[in-house]
């Protein structure tokens, strides 16, 4: 087991938002988060429970316009915070998929930690908001997040129901990269055949 701290400290603030977090890749999935958009707090707790990260997140965003900049900039600076908590990426297994059913929804996120930022993102949700988050921030949160140098596909391959399909996305995601963030003692260096991630 590598015993290198996978945490990181990130602060942004623009005209738009201002932002503090502190993540830790190896934590137990507890959360204070206080992005201002309550339906993106739960979904970012729901994220971090199955992907066994502690986040502290609080975000001061210009929801009198809307939640789009405070969605996007949060997506940001969790990229940031995991680029840096992955530090070398030696020893990872760096790629994991997982599927996750919620009630009638079915969501499968597959993620390669690849330092190629790429998203295909797969998914028609019904409404346009859920909560007092636009639906389509979905995809601009994640869209942002690659931004860690992730190799990311989502897909809802089943759903009804808005909330249980973004749900779903989100701890599907967290599953995925809980899983290829994962040191592995059988890998020696970094995975991969150029022997670099970047």
């Amino acid at each position: 087991m590598n015993a290198e701290k996978r945490t990181a400290n990130i602060t942004r603030k623009t005209r738009e938002t201002e932002i503090s977090l502190m993540l830790d890749l190896d934590g137990t999935g507890k959360t204070e988060i206080r992005s201002g958009v309550g339906f993106f707090d739960h979904m970012l707790d729901a994220m971090c429970r199955f992907g066994q990260l502690d986040l502290r997140l609080t975000c001061k965003g210009d929801l009198e316009v809307d939640a789009h900049h405070t969605v996007e900039d949060c997506g940001i600076c969790l990229a940031k915070a995991l680029k840096e908590a992955l530090g070398s990426r030696e020893g990872i297994r760096r790629t994991h998929s997982a599927f996750m059913p919620m009630d009638e929804a079915l969501a499968f996120a597959a993620l390669d930690i690849s330092g190629r930022p790429y998203l295909s993102f797969q998914a028609e949700f019904r409404g346009d908001k859920c909560g007092s988050m636009d639906t389509q921030l979905c995809e601009e949160f994640f869209r942002a997040l690659v931004g860690a140098g992730l190799t990311l596909h989502i897909k809802v391959l089943e759903g009804r129901n808005d909330h249980h399909m973004m749900e779903a996305v989100f701890k599907a995601f967290g599953l995925a990269l809980r899983g290829a963030a994962e040191h592995d003692e059988r890998i020696a260096g970094v995975l991969s055949t150029k022997g670099a991630l970047d």
